[in-house]
């Protein structure tokens, strides 16, 4: 069957005609959309505006004073009414006694824990073997003045010549001060082992006792180290239990020289029965 030119015109024309009538519904749309997303922006600006204005006339906020002597009296006096509670007063103090208790446990748990792992606490059976008391047979013990400023290999020396003559290493103070016993306690270890290599707990150390006491240090003068002085009695008794009048050593020796030098220059000077015990002693084999 022939189509004729009429009907393709025709035909032509109902496209055209669809055609430009979707243009126009797309057109409608995307200006519909534009306007519609112009109004939104309107009415936020105009919000964000009102809400500026409003809080420009917003009071500014007020604490409550509390310099008001009737108010704070009303509050202490209902503190004073609340009802007591024995038995949660009770518990609240047992509870804060196990506190203090479990406090003071693991404080000395980590005090422990600190000196073994740095070696100063040795095993308990070697404890019971060296602990026996400082004591000359005169009754002077030598002590050694030192710093923790000397050189540890001078400093283990002088602790090998007073292992033999039941010595005493005193430091006038901690390093890094009484609030940190961390360095004190590494410079001990590192001056009483036997093995200068050795870690832990399990090292051997040498029966020498160290003490800090600032004031034997001033009881003496000592404004140099090494010193040495033969002082009656038992210097390793806490300084906090004694006072300006407790014994003292009649000569001071200063120099940097070995023990035996130290105690010929003390019988020099006239101490020669002080130091005759702890010579016989430094010289046995």
């Amino acid at each position: 069957m022939r189509i004729s030119k009429r009907s393709i015109h025709s035909a032509a024309l109902l496209v055209l005609l669809g055609t430009a009538t979707a243009t126009l519904a797309q057109d409608s749309a995307r200006q519909s959309a534009t306007d519609q997303g112009q109004a939104s922006m309107d009415r936020l600006e105009s919000a964000i505006a009102r809400g500026k204005e409003d809080a420009a006339h917003l009071p500014d906020p007020r604490l409550p004073r509390t310099d008001n002597p009737a108010n704070r009296r009303r509050a202490f006096d209902g503190l004073h009414k609340r009802l007591a509670e024995p038995d949660m007063e009770a518990r609240a103090r047992a509870a804060q006694a196990r506190g203090e208790a479990g406090l003071a446990s693991e404080r000395e748990r980590q005090a422990k824990a600190l000196r073994q792992a740095l070696g100063l606490e040795p095993a308990e059976e070697q404890s019971l073997a060296r602990a026996s008391p400082v004591a000359a047979a005169k009754g002077w013990v030598p002590v050694l003045f030192v710093s923790s400023s000397m050189p540890i290999s001078t400093l283990r020396n002088y602790a090998v010549q007073l292992e033999k003559v039941r010595g005493v290493m005193a430091f006038r103070g901690v390093p890094g001060g009484l609030k940190k016993m961390g360095p004190m306690a590494k410079l001990t270890a590192q001056i009483l082992r036997l093995d200068p290599g050795c870690e832990g707990p399990n090292c051997i150390m040498r029966d020498v006792q160290l003490i800090i006491d600032p004031l034997v240090f001033r009881q003496h003068g000592i404004a140099q180290v090494p010193a040495l002085a033969m002082i009656p009695g038992d210097p390793t008794q806490a300084y906090c239990e004694r006072d300006d009048e407790s014994p003292r050593a009649t000569h001071v020796v200063f120099g940097d020289s070995a023990l035996s030098g130290m105690f010929e220059e003390y019988a020099r000077l006239g101490g020669k029965e002080e130091v005759s015990h702890a010579q016989a002693l430094l010289g046995a084999r």
